[in-house]
């Protein structure tokens, strides 16, 4: 089980960030043959992912929502996102084509949706908590004096190498 970090705790990232939200929404829970298969499909995903450090893939949250499960991963860039989604080699593709093929069949019976956000810059802030978020995807620093407010950490959170160029721009 993981330790609570005593004190503010901030992430440090430098490059493109992406933030890709996933879930699905089980909207017959009395119909597990037809959930089931996109639900168990999540885990061999992240598994294939988090052991591939050339992905992009830099982390993840599994959490829970109103409609079913769902995670928010962090990516090192939006190309790597779309290669793994399209690759007929890893885990995504063959399950996406599969859910396509029972949906077909029930249709409305699960749903599926993602949000993806390129992310120029992020500000966080955690007090005594276990690792999550942007900080367990990236570096985990304490938060020092010049950055104890979160305006000074937005500010200073720019996360690409263009957000970079237009703070140095005249």
């Amino acid at each position: 089980m993981s330790r609570v970090i005593k004190g503010r705790m901030t992430h440090r990232y430098d490059g493109e960030l992406v933030v890709f939200h996933i879930g699905m929404q089980i909207n017959r829970w009395w119909r597990p043959d037809l959930w089931m298969p996109a639900f168990f499909a999540m885990p061999r995903m992240l598994r294939e992912l988090s052991t591939d450090e050339d992905s992009g893939f830099l982390g993840y949250e599994l959490l829970m929502g109103s409609g079913g499960p769902y995670t928010v991963q962090y990516w090192s860039s939006i190309d790597k996102l779309y290669a793994y989604a399209s690759s007929p080699s890893q885990e995504h593709r063959p399950a996406w084509t599969r859910f396509n093929k029972a949906a077909r069949k029930a249709p409305g019976a699960v749903g599926v949706w993602h949000e993806t956000f390129l992310v120029e810059r992020a500000e966080s802030v955690y007090v005594s908590t276990k690792p999550m978020g942007l900080p367990k995807a990236t570096e985990l620093v304490e938060v020092t004096r010049n950055r104890d407010r979160a305006r000074a950490r937005f500010e200073g959170g720019r996360t690409t190498a263009a957000a970079a160029e237009k703070a140095v721009a005249p």
